[in-house]
Parts: C-alpha cells; sequence; structure tokens
C-alpha cells in the first residue's frame, strides 16, 4: 500500500501563489536516496520568499517548501544511513529546486544529510535551523581571522530575525560584549535576555543619510543579515583588523562602500555561504551547535510552534517582519 502523508503545497493558480495543506503520496516526492519521516521544520525567510510569486526561490510549481527538517530515517538506499538514524537536512536545493521540510515525509539525497550530534535533539536541531546555522557559520568564520571575546565590542544587525537573534545568544555564550541592532523598540529586553550587553535603534547604525567612507572605529567584528546601506555603514565604523561576516540581503544586494576601510583599516568582510558549505565543515559547525554554541536556554529564541496548517500564514508573516526569533513548525503528529 502506498504511504500518503500531509504537505504544505504552493502553487500558482490566476498568476498568484497559494499555500496549502495536501495529501500526497510517496510517489509524489522527488528521487533521493533517504526516506525520512520528519519531525520538525522551521520557518525562514527564504521560506518566505516561496510564498510569493516574484520571491525568486520556487523554480516550478506545485512545490513543497522548508528550507530544513529534521527527522528519522525510515529507509535509505545509502550504506552511511539507517533505518532508526535521526538527522538533519538544512540548505542546498532543499525547498529551493528540491522538496523541503513542510511534509510529513522528505526524500532527500544521502550527500545532503547530516547525522543529529549527540548533544541535540530534534526539536533543538529545528529551533537552529538554517537560521541557527548561518549564525553558527558567521561566528566560527568571526574566529577564523582571529577576533576572540577579549577582542572588543561585537555588533549584530537585524537582531530579532533568525539569525541575529540566534548571532546574539551564541556569542554571548561565548563570552563576547554584544551590541544588537533593531529596528523593533518593543524588543529590547528580548535581546537583553539573550545576552545583549547594550542594544540600539536600527538608526543609530544606518539612519538613511550619506555614508561616511570612514567613520569612528566603534567595533572590532560584527554578523550582518541584512546587508545594503547599514553594511556600508558598518564598514566605515570597523576598528583596525575588524571583520564582518555578511549572510543576507534583506536591506539590499547593493553596498555603496569604498575600498577605504579595507585598505587603511585592514577591515575583512567575510561571506557566508550556509547552503553549498562543505560536509566536513558542516559537520563540525553543528557539532559546535550542541555545545559551545548552544545558548543555556534556547526555548528564548523560539517565537512560536506551529503545525502543517498554521505554516502559510507563518511565511506571509515573516515576509512582513512579525517574527522575531524563531518559528518551529512540528510536523510529526
Amino acid at each position: 500500500m502506498s504511504l500518503t502523508f500531509q504537505a504544505v503545497m504552493v502553487d500558482l493558480k490566476d498568476d498568484q501563489v497559494e499555500a496549502q495543506v495536501k495529501e500526497l503520496s510517496e510517489e509524489d516526492l522527488p528521487k533521493g536516496e533517504v526516506l525520512i519521516k520528519v519531525a520538525y521544520s522551521s520557518v525562514n525567510f527564504k521560506d518566505g520568499l516561496a510564498g510569493l510569486k516574484d520571491g525568486k526561490i520556487v523554480q516550478s510549481y506545485p512545490f513543497i517548501p522548508g528550507i530544513d527538517l529534521s527527522g528519522t530515517v525510515v529507509s535509505s538506499e545509502d550504506d552511511r544511513f539507517s533505518e532508526g538514524d535521526r538527522v538533519i537536512a538544512t540548505s542546498y536545493d532543499i525547498g529551493v529546486t528540491h522538496f523541503g521540510g513542510y511534509s510529513e515525509y522528505a526524500k532527500i539525497p544521502a550527500d545532503w544529510v547530516v547525522p543529529l550530534p549527540d548533544d541535540l535533539s530534534l526539536r533543538e536541531a529545528m529551533i537552529f535551523g538554517t537560521a541557527g546555522f548561518t549564525a553558527a557559520l558567521s561566528v566560527h568564520r568571526l574566529e577564523q581571522t582571529g577576533i576572540t571575546p577579549e577582542s572588543g565590542k561585537v555588533l549584530v544587525t537585524g537582531s530579532t530575525g533568525g539569525v541575529g537573534s540566534m548571532a546574539v545568544a551564541m556569542l554571548a555564550k561565548r563570552g563576547y560584549d554584544v551590541t544588537a541592532s533593531t529596528g523593533k523598540q518593543s524588543e529590547h529586553d528580548f535581546l537583553k535576555a539573550l545576552g545583549a550587553n547594550e542594544v540600539l535603534s536600527r538608526d543609530a547604525v544606518y539612519d538613511g543619510g550619506k555614508i561616511r567612507p570612514l567613520s569612528k572605529g566603534k567595533w572590532i567584528a560584527a554578523v550582518d543579515p541584512v546587508g545594503g546601506d547599514s553594511l556600508a555603514a558598518v564598514l566605515s565604523e570597523m576598528k583596525q583588523n575588524g571583520a564582518v561576516a555578511v549572510s543576507g540581503l534583506t536591506g539590499g544586494t547593493k553596498i555603496p562602500t569604498t575600498v577605504h576601510p579595507f585598505i587603511l583599516r585592514g577591515v575583512s568582510l567575510l561571506g557566508v555561504d550556509s547552503a553549498y558549505c562543505a560536509m566536513p565543515l558542516r559537520k563540525e559547525i553543528w557539532a559546535r551547535l550542541g555545545q559551545d554554541l548552544k545558548p543555556d536556554d534556547l526555548e528564548l529564541l523560539v517565537n512560536r510552534e506551529v503545525p502543517l496548517k498554521e505554516v502559510p500564514q507563518a511565511m506571509q508573516d515573516i515576509i512582513e517582519s512579525k517574527i522575531r526569533g524563531r518559528v518551529l513548525v512540528k510536523v510529526e503528529a
């Protein structure tokens, strides 16, 4: 008898994208060596874009979004995985060109699957999800340049979003002096609870005016999931030999900066690619998420937990900046 299950599907109808829960069978899933019974997923900005006609995420319809998932292996054609193994799958083409995590079952290529670290539960793995992995990779990249908690203040922009809030909590756990920047006055207490020593308004970082090639140095490091003009302003305020890890573009793709921060202060601009991160490093980062980067109270980062039927609304909410922290999707009934 064919396996049947529920999944959130987006489809293009009357020139509009609709997202709704549908019943599917195993034959509807794409090719992949590992069949996974999904326990949890999460809602990321890219998932929200999957619900927009011009989101430039989904390549063909109908489609199951969800760029990350955790669950238990049902069967595997690859001897690296066996029935009952607990695993994580994030990034690569999941939720972009390959059916994603908003489904009770998923078929994933074995090369994209990571064994769940012993220090994490399936639920904790998806509290982190792609956003947490990206934040952790940002911290890792900064520390590769020699940045330590003793180096100076670290700025996190977009700090109420998934990557930003995770970065605040992880850096605080590591003992860094963290300054969080947000456009949401109401979330200052939340950011302080995560470990930020100081919270600045978004305008205090960039107020929309002219960006100077160099301003007074304030930060030794920064985690930036925003990009655009804000990133240019941050670069101008970096201290000597500082570094900025950039992972997002919610503020735009163009950076109106000059060479001055790089050639006069030795600033490093570090690109963070969580989508196609090599598997050895991917496993190393997930191991760190279960150990030295795992916040003492991970639940503080959970905005809410939703079932599949509430995922379409959550996808819309994240696009409209109505979410702080992480929305966890409980897939398994």
